[in-house]
Formats: C-alpha cells, structure tokens, sequence
C-alpha cells in the first residue's frame, strides 16, 4: 500500500483529526481542569464542581484517542484481511462505533456547555476558563469529524453489500441461464427449448457393441449415450 495514497484518504484524514480532538478534550481537563475550592485546599471541577462532568469529559477523550488509533491500525491492515465476512465484521464495527461516539460526544458537549454555565465566576475559574472553553469547543469539532466519520463507514458497508448482490446476481444468471425456443414460423415453435438435448435416445436393453441374437442390426452407444445402429450383412 503507498503511504502518501493512504494519508491522504478522507477516511484516514478524518481520523487523523479525530485523533487530535479527542487530546484538545481530555488534555485540559487532566491538566487545568481542577481548581482549588474556596473553602479548603481540595481540588474540585471547574465544570461547576462537578466532578462527573470532568471524568465524563476525559473518558470520552481518552476513548476516542485509543479507537482512533485502533480504527487506523484496522485501516492499514484492511487490504491484508482475505474473508469476506472478516471485513464485513470489521466494517460494521466502524460504524456502530463511529455511530455511538457521535452521540457520545453531542451529549459530552451539551453537558459540558450546561455545567459550564452554570460555574459562578471565581479566582479559580478564571484560571481554568480558557482549558473549560477549549474542551467544549473541541468536543463540538469532534461531533462532526465523529459523523462524517460515520457517514464513512456506510458509504463503505453500502458499497459492500452492493457489490456482493451484484456478484450474486450475475452467478445466478450464468447458472440458470436458458437459451430460446424455435423462431415463429419454423414449424416447430412451441414445442421444446435448448434445455435439454435435441436429440432423443434409442432404448436398447442390449449390451454395448454386442448384435442382438433375434434383430438384423448392430448397435453402439458412444460416450454421450446416442445409439449408433448399422445393417449387420449377411455372410
């Protein structure tokens, strides 16, 4: 496979940027995403102290990094994978995954835009402001790399399927293909087809190129089962 082919597949692209997202999320967070509380020295969420909103948001970052990365991997290798039915599982699995980080990430950007609104303003939080805004905004990118990425993925299984009814299709054709009868006006439309021979077979129960004792005649059957009959002379 040429490298400089497969990096710049809008597939591998997508990823690539998915990929980059996925740390823009979860990098923040891990790093200036906790502040000291007012009250005391422990550290709380600049998500409004809500310490579900930060795990929420590392978690799909940190998911979304690993199956980028794993999705990649699958993409260098999908050329090598011989079974039909091992890159249909494969294809199918981007796409549920693909799907269900889409929906991971709208509600990952909507919950953190609403704990964000709801943070009171503080020395704490104006520290962290810029680290909360960079996550929401990357979690919105990651919404759309996410879909398109899915959107992919079905043009991919759609192409698949289409591609193995078309195969399908044209193996039943060959096999039950069936040739036309007689020409109108030839005397003999509409009796027979090509189907089968157009030749009739001679029963004889006697054995081959043997003269029957009580005939006149000689019969051979050759190797397609037509019955050769020749005049035996009198001696």
């Amino acid at each position: 496979m040429d490298p400089v082919s497969f990096a710049r597949r809008p597939q591998t692209l997508l990823r690539v940027a998915s990929w980059v997202f996925s740390i823009a999320v979860f990098g923040p967070i891990v790093n200036e995403g906790y502040v000291n509380a007012d009250s005391g020295p422990e550290l709380r969420c600049v998500f409004n102290g809500n310490a579900g909103a930060c795990r929420f948001g590392v978690a799909l970052g940190l998911g979304a990094f690993l199956a980028c990365a794993g999705f990649l991997l699958l993409d260098v290798r999908f050329q090598q994978i011989s079974s039909v039915r091992d890159r249909r599982r494969a294809v199918l699995l981007d796409l549920g995954f693909s799907g269900l980080w889409s929906f991971l990430w709208f509600v990952g950007f909507c919950f953190l835009t609403n704990q964000w609104q709801r943070t009171a303003p503080g020395p704490g939080t104006a520290q962290a402001g810029d680290a909360a805004r960079a996550a929401i905004t990357f979690s919105f990118f990651s919404i759309l790399s996410w879909v398109a990425l899915t959107v992919k993925a079905l043009q991919r299984f759609r192409l698949g399927t289409d591609m193995s009814l078309f195969a399908t299709e044209q193996l039943g054709a060959g096999a039950g293909q069936t040739y036309p009868g007689y020409p109108v006006g030839s005397g003999v439309e509409g009796t027979e087809t090509y189907q089968s021979p157009p030749f009739t077979e001679t029963l004889d129960t006697s054995p081959k190129g043997v003269p029957c004792s009580s005939c006149n005649f000689f019969t051979i059957k050759t190797v397609n089962e037509f019955t050769v009959t020749f005049p035996l002379l009198p001696l």
